[in-house]
């Protein structure tokens, strides 16, 4: 998804391969990579004193539409999980190539964003829901879903968020979060932050994590 996780693959469709040539794996391939572009396609811009992200979807810019919003009840509840654990292939994005893995010893230091109402309800990279209140978060390599702790280095704090989509694909950005994680780390106003990214480990497709993620946040002594 930015705002708010052979055929070849390239945003023009003409270089890496997007799925391989079997039927419905090839389709799942293609579906989630459509979904991951979806899920953080720009960085979010504040309007004036409004907490909510200015999110926008440009097709012209990444290939593929933004993933379909599935639930539209506003202040209810979405549903947890139900997607796949999935790794994937090598994939290119706006001349850049991307390779998924697990990297245990993963530690990356770099600019974050978040994105929230523009994606609430979408599918995100892996088949899951994205709820802009639920602590997740985007991510261009690791296995998904699998758990991150990022701390805000401007303030100290820090959470675990649920990596369950592709994505950022600006230069400057390791990883985007919901709403609520930046909410969290308090730089929700500020559009974007520094941060530390650190792999924790898989997380169980159920997607019923929503204490243990509460339970792992750590408040820091600075200000944002």
């Amino acid at each position: 998804m930015d705002s708010k996780r052979g055929l070849k693959h390239s945003v023009n469709g003409k270089t890496a391969k997007l799925r391989d040539k079997r039927g419905s794996v090839a389709l799942l391939s293609f579906m989630a990579i459509a979904v991951a572009l979806a899920g953080c396609a720009s960085a979010p811009q504040l309007k004036s004193k409004s907490k909510r992200s200015k999110e926008y979807f440009a097709e012209s810019k990444y290939g593929v539409k933004a993933s379909p919003r599935v639930a539209f009840a506003k202040g209810k509840p979405l549903p947890r999980g139900g997607g796949r654990d999935q790794t994937g292939q090598p994939y290119k994005v706006k001349g850049r190539w991307y390779y998924p893995k697990e990297d245990k010893n993963y530690v990356k230091v770099g600019h974050a964003s978040w994105y929230g109402e523009a994606f609430h309800g979408r599918l995100t990279a892996n088949g899951e829901v994205y709820d802009m209140a639920h602590l997740t978060a985007a991510h261009p390599t690791m296995p998904l879903p699998s758990y991150a702790r990022v701390t805000n280095l401007a303030n100290g704090s820090s959470v675990i968020v649920r990596v369950n989509d592709r994505g950022p694909y600006e230069f400057d950005r390791v990883i985007d979060l919901s709403q609520k994680a930046a909410e969290m780390l308090d730089y929700q106003h500020h559009g974007t932050a520094n941060v530390k990214v650190e792999y924790v480990g898989r997380a169980p497709l159920d997607g019923n994590d929503d204490a243990f993620l509460m339970a792992s946040y750590r408040p820091g002594g600075g200000d944002a």
